[in-house]
């Protein structure tokens, strides 16, 4: 355990967090996620029984968010639902997200789910969750933090 640091961010988890540069990508992903598959190699950390909601703010609470790019968070859209209409799962995510890092709700990017599939190529590490629910997917890019 370590002081003011969130407890369910495990040693392995801390590392990858701490090795990544500005402007890569972390995704925070539900339990039914092809992570495996998807990470083709890359770090895949799993934290089960934990929520999206929860693992995106414990990552957030070590983790600055991009101010250089457009929509620094984004979410898997539901492909059952409307643009823009969100899980319970995922609007808990973007009020995270708005609340935690300042972001307008526009900054979070819907993102239709074989789009979604594509970024995860582009992602250094993937975190998988407990979140149970349909398309409880995320990704955050790594900002700056300043002296």
């Amino acid at each position: 355990m370590l002081k003011g640091i969130d407890p369910i961010l495990t040693p392995e988890l801390l590392m990858h967090l701490c090795a990544m540069g500005h402007g890569e990508w972390v995704a925070v992903v539900d339990a039914n996620f092809t992570a495996d598959f998807l990470a083709k190699g890359k770090p895949v950390v799993r934290l089960p029984g934990l929520s999206l909601e929860r693992v995106a703010q414990a990552v957030l609470s070590v983790f600055p968010l991009a101010v250089d790019v457009a929509q620094p968070a984004g979410y898997m859209q539901h492909s059952g639902l409307p643009v823009g209409q969100t899980t319970p799962a995922q609007a808990a995510f973007i009020e995270l997200a708005c609340r935690l890092e300042g972001l307008a709700p526009e900054q979070v990017e819907p993102i239709e789910r074989f789009a979604f599939y594509e970024r995860i190529a582009g992602a250094s590490l993937i975190v998988q969750s407990g979140e149970a629910s349909a398309f409880g997917n995320a990704i955050l890019c790594k900002g700056v933090i300043l002296p």
